[in-house]
């Protein structure tokens, strides 16, 4: 029962820590709730980046330190410098991400994070907007859950400045669809060419400029298609107004669009030589303008394999990238055709291979290329007549040419990936769109396509301002909430100024444009200053007062943007809103051989008579039908900064962040969203954080959720003007309301923890002692039985092997059968192991283990063997010393066995070495013994002692002195033998002790034995001479002695 309450209760408390979501430890809960106080993180690059998931309010803690999650609860935020402040700290702890209500704000790192692995992916993945902090994958997680949730369609907007990295966020998005959307083996494919679409469109829409060297110079809207389960099925891409110009001119420090210097660079020889191209960007003018061919950021070879990669993926044929690099090559061909003036004045080409090399490649007589060129068609009334072109005008046909190429070949492969894209099943699929557009520039020098950017960018900040409004307004009035009107400036007045009908910039351009008579840029900037002159937002130098004057130019006017104020140079706009073509020219390429030119330049175009759109007209339409389909949809906003034009990381650019945040609009719409309330939340979410504040909703709140937040904010003590309370929402207006409600709820955490700590703890260490216990009693009864059946394993075993044994020994004399085998083999092996420690250790041990009855002939055998090997083994080990003692024993057996009753007992004994050497007798006992004489044959020989070489020989006719007797001359041979071996006198001697029979002490004498006798010396006194002449026995003459011992 005890053990059941603190399950209870522990479980109670589990509950408890799940909702106040604890920083030091984690009860059982979900990871994504995993908390991480950011007082407590470094400041390392990338730290608090990678750091673990903060909910919205558990972020507030380190508010002084790394600002606030959400601008929205800045207590200042009408100030601007309030609002840099709190970027620049977010910034510095590398938190480049901060909301403002659901508007993501991006400032680009320029590093990498490692923010955006798969792990990171998986966390956002399905998770509560607020509960993470901000990034671009909650952005993208909740466009997504809302678009599978209420079946509608959504997009997500992304701007800034060129360089604020637009692009990469909107692969980041589409990484995050593709990572976590559910997938099949045929929805990969789709998966893929969504995601390698990009690269083929950085490739010909992207160039470096001066602020970044990946900026897109083309607008670009993707829609994602969905089936009903979440999965990516196809795509469509709508790009907008790709500029063309910078295909025949860069400003220095920029380069022309990526492809042309990927093909050179990473083309293979093969290809280029098909092209008629060289590897040197310096060898074509569309490239060198800029003098920058080289970027130390851009891996040219590499894009130039990836661009072939996905050209593969993408399911182009061979024949179309073939033609599509034709087209390429014939560009850059086309830049290098230089003219100059015959005689009458007229352009004609001066340089013949380029010309040919562009006839090859698109497909095109070379005669008819070289006059189209060169002569302009008119048509008259009733015929066509051909005009001289003069050098300025060749040019500028050319450089058309090249622009129109590479204009509609930009869109036929736009058409040509939306082709792969595309979903062949009808049925209803919903989108989430990707707008990645270019962001609000003012340069030194602005020309039609920063006038055109510039306006898009006024469109959609008005769409913004009008579906934030809109969207809080609807809030308020679905919660019952009085909406207050915001003063905010409407851009309205300005986007009319552009594009209203008539009276517009663009209608006057139009006109301007199409009006018979000589039109120049001056005429189109002085009906400006006639038709729209008297507006608020326009100005021109004419117009302007003096001291403004002096900053605008004769040929400039000025339009106040709501971003601040743009002078344009009205240079150009006319030729470029015109972005005409002439006729024969188009006639041309109508009837190019190439496949794509053939699809962009239809037969069709030349039987209309209707002038063609302008540029700017176009543009105007194509942003309308854009607006329309964005309206269709539920916004999501990410706006994108810059931090500094330099590229580098860590440095914060205050003038340049200010600038982006006006003209981005960002204090505008942080007023919007803080007009009513800073702070809003469900009463669920409300209650299920801050309930612990009160007594009477802690632990357990029984009644409905919002009778539990009217009783929790009463107990804390909010005053009437601090909240609201909705149908389903709280609504906070101050942040430091919030701000001491949550100081209030980290305060009454703590006091919590350790409680709950111990509780849980114990809990814990309680089932880990029951679940040991029974494991244990488990394994002891498995043990038990496992021991058991061991036991009788071997018992069993144990009575088969007796009986098999019993039965072997009493068949044990019958022949070998399995009957006794086994037995017969224990015996044997018994008796050798027995055998093996009972060896015989010499020779002399005569001990033998007695065998058994079946084992006697292998004994004997044995037997002989081990006393051969011992024998062997004892032969071996004799030295030479002990061999010739060996040899003296034999010899003294021969002598005296059976003949000496002491004998047998000194056999074991080894001889003594008791001889003495002639140098250590006495001279006067040698004297003595001088004159021994010895026969030889029938010759007496007299040795003379102390001379081993010199000897007396008495003859039969007298004594002669023969000296040497190695060199004796005898008459017998057989003496000379004997006489060689008469070398010395002395043979033995040695030391002795006399003993007297009758009982007189023992004397210590010598006995020298010669040739001829044996003495007993006593020092140099002889005592005694038994000449062996006297002795019987073996002694006797006539017979041979025995060599003495040694």
């Amino acid at each position: 029962m005890a053990e059941s309450e603190d399950f209870m209760e522990t479980a109670v408390l589990g509950r408890m820590a799940s909702q106040i979501t604890d920083p030091i430890i984690q009860l059982g809960h979900s990871q994504r709730k995993r908390v991480l106080i950011e007082d407590s993180c470094g400041t390392d690059g990338g730290s608090l980046a990678q750091a673990a998931p903060l909910d919205m309010e558990g972020a507030l803690v380190a508010r002084d330190r790394v600002g606030v999650q959400d601008f929205v609860l800045l207590d200042a935020y009408t100030s601007e410098a309030a609002f840099l402040d709190n970027l620049r700290k977010r910034y510095r702890e590398n938190l480049i991400y901060t909301y403002i209500g659901s508007l993501l704000v991006s400032v680009n790192p320029y590093k990498e994070l490692g923010i955006y692995t798969a792990k990171q992916m998986e966390q956002y993945k399905g998770v509560n907007f607020f509960e993470l902090p901000p990034h671009i994958y909650a952005i993208a997680d909740n466009a997504y859950r809302i678009m599978c949730t209420e079946y509608n369609n959504h997009f997500i907007l992304i701007s800034g400045e060129s360089g604020a990295g637009k692009t990469e966020a909107s692969k980041k998005i589409l990484q995050f669809f593709a990572v976590t959307c559910p997938t099949t083996e045929q929805l990969q494919i789709i998966r893929d060419r969504l995601l390698l679409s990009n690269p083929v469109l950085e490739a010909f829409g992207n160039a470096k400029t001066l602020r970044n060297d990946n900026s897109s110079r083309f607008g670009k809207y993707m829609d994602i298609q969905f089936d009903f389960k979440g999965a990516p099925v196809g795509g469509h891409i709508l790009s907008y107004l790709i500029e063309k110009s910078r295909v025949v001119y860069q400003n220095p420090g920029e380069r022309n669009f990526h492809i042309f210097y990927q093909l050179l660079e990473g083309g293979e020889e093969a290809l280029l030589q098909n092209l008629g191209l060289e590897r040197s960007p310096a060898k074509y003018m569309y490239l060198v303008q800029g003098r920058c061919a080289r970027v130390a950021s851009i891996n040219d070879r590499s894009d130039w394999r990836t661009v072939q990669k996905a050209f593969a993926v993408i399911d182009f044929r061979s024949k179309d990238v073939e033609n599509l690099f034709g087209i390429i090559a014939s560009v850059l061909h086309l830049g290098n055709i230089q003219f100059e003036e015959d005689s009458k004045g007229h352009a004609i080409i001066t340089t013949g291979a380029q010309i040919k090399w562009i006839s090859k490649l698109l497909g095109v007589h070379l005669s008819i290329l070289q006059e189209s060129l060169t002569h302009r068609k008119i048509e008259a009334r009733f015929e066509e007549v051909l005009s001289p072109l003069d050098v300025d005008l060749a040019f500028y046909a050319r450089d058309a040419v090249a622009k129109a190429i590479y204009g509609r070949t930009f869109t036929w492969l736009v058409n040509k990936i939306n082709s792969s894209l595309a979903n062949k099943d009808f049925t209803k699929k919903n989108v989430i769109g990707l707008l990645d557009i270019y962001g609000f520039e003012v340069f030194e020098t602005n020309s039609f396509e920063q006038f055109c950017i510039n306006y898009c960018n006024e469109k959609l900040q008005q769409l913004l301002i009008e579906m934030t409004l809109k969207a809080e307004q609807e809030e308020y009035q679905q919660e019952g909430i009085e909406w207050e009107p915001v003063p905010y400036f409407n851009n309205k007045i300005i986007c009319d100024l552009v594009e209203e009908k008539y009276k517009g910039i663009i209608s006057i351009l139009d006109e301007e444009c199409l009006r018979p008579g000589e039109a120049t840029d001056l005429s189109f900037l002085e009906k400006l200053e006639e038709k729209v002159g008297h507006h608020a937002h326009f100005l021109t130098r004419k117009l302007a007062d003096l001291k403004t004057r002096k900053s605008i130019d004769w040929m400039d006017f000025r339009l106040l943007h709501y971003a601040g104020e743009v002078t344009y140079c009205s240079v150009g706009f006319l030729e470029k809103n015109n972005d005409l073509l002439y006729r024969n020219l188009k006639e041309v390429l109508c009837k190019s051989k190439n496949g794509i030119l053939r699809e962009c330049f239809q037969l069709s175009e030349l039987d209309s008579r209707r002038r063609p759109e302008t540029v700017a007209t176009q543009f105007k339409t194509s942003l309308a039908s854009l607006i329309e389909i964005l309206m269709s949809k539920e916004p999501s906003y990410i706006r994108c900064i810059k931090p500094n034009d330099d590229k580098a990381s860590d440095r914060f650019d205050d003038s340049l962040i200010r600038h982006q945040v006006k003209y981005l609009g960002l204090m505008e719409h942080l007023r919007v969203r803080r007009a009513g309330f800073a702070y809003r939340r469900k009463y669920e979410h409300f209650l299920q954080r801050y309930k612990s504040l009160c007594p009477d909703t802690w632990p357990q709140w029984r009644g409905t959720a919002a009778k539990g937040v009217e009783l929790l904010i009463k107990h804390i003590g909010y005053r009437p003007e601090e909240y609201k309370m909705g149908k389903t929402k709280l609504f906070i207006r101050f942040p430091r309301t919030l701000f001491a409600t949550e100081d209030a709820f980290e305060y009454r955490k703590h006091l919590l923890i350790a409680r709950i700590q111990a509780k849980y703890k114990g809990c814990l260490g309680k089932r880990e002692f029951q679940k040991m216990r029974q494991a244990a009693i488990k394994l002891e009864s498995c043990w038990r039985g496992v021991l058991a059946r061991k036991l009788a394993q071997k018992t069993r075993w144990a009575v088969q092997t007796i009986q098999k044994y019993i039965r072997g020994f009493i068949h044990r004399k019958q022949p070998l059968s399995p009957e006794n085998k086994d037995y017969v083999r224990l015996v044997q092996s018994t008796y050798l192991l027995k055998l093996r420690d009972h060896l015989p250790k010499s020779i002399l041990d005569k001990n033998w283990l007695k065998p058994p009855e079946i084992m006697q002939e292998t004994s004997e055998l044995l037997k002989k063997m081990c006393l051969k090997n011992l024998v062997r083994k004892y032969c071996r080990g004799i030295s030479a010393e002990k061999k010739a003692q060996m040899e003296q024993k034999v010899l003294a057996s021969a002598i005296f066995r059976g003949k000496k009753a002491g004998y047998p007992e000194s056999v074991k004994e080894p001889f003594a070495e008791t001889r003495l050497s002639e140098s250590e007798l006495s001279p006067k006992l040698m004297q003595m013994i001088r004159h021994e004489r010895v026969k030889v044959g029938t010759t007496e020989v007299r040795v003379v002692p102390g001379h081993p070489r010199w000897l007396q020989l008495p003859l039969l006719k007298g004594d002669a002195e023969i000296l040497d007797g190695s060199s004796l001359k005898m008459s017998c041979r057989s003496a000379a033998k004997e006489l060689k071996g008469l070398a010395s006198v002395f043979q033995y001697v040695t030391p002795v002790v006399k003993y007297d029979r009758n009982g007189f002490k023992p004397r210590e004498r010598l006995l020298v034995l010669t040739r001829v006798a044996i003495y007993v010396v006593e020092m140099a006194k002889i005592k005694q001479k038994v000449d062996f002449a006297t002795l019987k026995g073996d002694f006797a003459p006539g017979r041979s002695s025995p060599t003495p011992p040694n």
